[in-house]
């Protein structure tokens, strides 16, 4: 006995023709052949499943079905039949066109004209372009669209023409026993058009190579890593297609006084060992100008001080930086013999007080002697 149509497809026979179309397209995604080869199972409920879409998809058939059972449909209704009852493969594998390509992909319009790649190029900036912003002239290799023929790829005075095979759509549907096959158009290899006479400057590519000047504008507190997008500015598309964008991706050079760290800015200062001990004022560079800093008595080598807001404001916001200036104590050479004279003379004066004029020197003596002690 014939399997019934209804429970081959899991639905009831209230069913309208949207749950019908959802059950077969579960069970052909399960049991297609071309996801369970060398399964004669599933090849074989594919193809009920199929025999039942076949019927209930028809209101007809579907009526008739309802009414006498498998006999009718097999015989009146005709799978074998002719005439104008008889069954129409082409008007069942219309539909299951239709179902296939919400499986595998679509039977969907493929848009002749074809969007252009993006892309990217490197800018080197100075710090203080970063910092302030400004507008630069860049030159750019690119596949433009080509004037001849306004980027349609056809000689001047033509245009492309729909193809005749798959009348713009780009795939073709074989159809092969119980088996519908969805294939790109060998004609117009997927691009629904067909350019009989291509233009001679781009070879009907609607785009040939150029190289464009191009102004970027850089926002101020950019930093390296940061992409400034230009829209339209990258490949023409293939036939008139929409144009691609323009990545133009920030290198901030390396700068002789400041580095930079998020928002803000180191830099060193070297300063005498005379100034450190007895305090005085440096001139510091900033982005603004110069300031002066302070430095106390007693200021030991590697000692940071900040200068608040003196940094760099970020392009993605936030406050602004600071400024933070690390001190470094410059040792003095190529010292005459009075120099080194005054020197003795105040390295012996410091050296009766050790404890008092040099803490570190003799807390790293005790620490060595300790050291010693601890391995006899």
């Amino acid at each position: 006995m014939a399997k019934d149509y209804y429970e081959t497809l899991g639905v009831s026979k209230s069913a309208d023709e949207a749950e019908i179309k959802k059950a077969f397209r579960r069970l052909a995604m399960k049991h297609h052949p071309d996801r369970n080869p060398d399964d004669k199972d599933a090849e074989h409920k594919f193809k009920e499943a199929k025999e039942a879409y076949d019927v209930l998809s028809d209101s007809q058939k579907r009526a008739a079905y309802d009414q006498f059972g498998h006999a009718d449909v097999n015989q009146g209704a005709g799978f074998g039949g002719g005439g104008a009852a008889g069954f129409n493969f082409e008007d069942i594998f219309g539909d299951i066109g239709d179902v296939f390509g919400d499986i595998f992909g679509g039977r969907r319009s493929q848009s002749y004209a074809q969007a252009g790649a993006d892309i990217g190029y490197r800018l080197d900036i100075t710090l203080e372009e970063a910092v302030k912003g400004r507008t630069k002239k860049i030159k750019v290799d690119t596949l433009a669209k080509c004037d001849t023929c306004n980027g349609s790829g056809a000689k001047k005075g033509t245009s492309p023409i729909t193809c005749p095979d798959c009348e713009g759509a780009g795939q073709v549907f074989l159809q092969q026993g119980f088996f519908s096959v969805q294939q790109t158009c060998p004609n117009c290899h997927g691009r629904g058009k067909i350019i009989s006479d291509p233009c001679p400057q781009c070879h009907g590519q609607g785009r040939k190579q150029q190289t464009k000047t191009l102004s970027v504008k850089i926002p101020a507190g950019v930093d390296t890593g940061d992409r400034i997008r230009l829209a339209g500015e990258g490949q023409a598309g293939l036939q008139g297609g929409p144009s691609g964008d323009l990545y133009v991706e920030v290198q901030v050079e390396s700068h002789p006084i400041f580095m930079r760290k998020d928002n803000n800015l180191y830099c060193e200062i070297p300063i005498s060992f005379i100034m450190a001990a007895i305090g005085g004022e440096i001139e510091v560079p900033t982005l603004e100008g110069r300031l002066k800093l302070k430095i106390p008595p007693e200021t030991q080598t590697n000692k940071l001080f900040r200068m608040r807001g003196r940094g760099i404001k970020s392009v993605h916001g936030g406050s602004k930086g600071d400024l933070l200036c690390r001190v470094i104590i410059e040792t003095p050479v190529k010292l005459n013999k009075g120099q080194k004279a005054i020197l003795e003379e105040l390295n012996k004066s410091l050296s009766q007080d050790k404890v008092k004029h040099r803490p570190k020197s003799g807390s790293w003596a005790d620490k060595i002697k300790n050291f010693f002690a601890g391995l006899k």
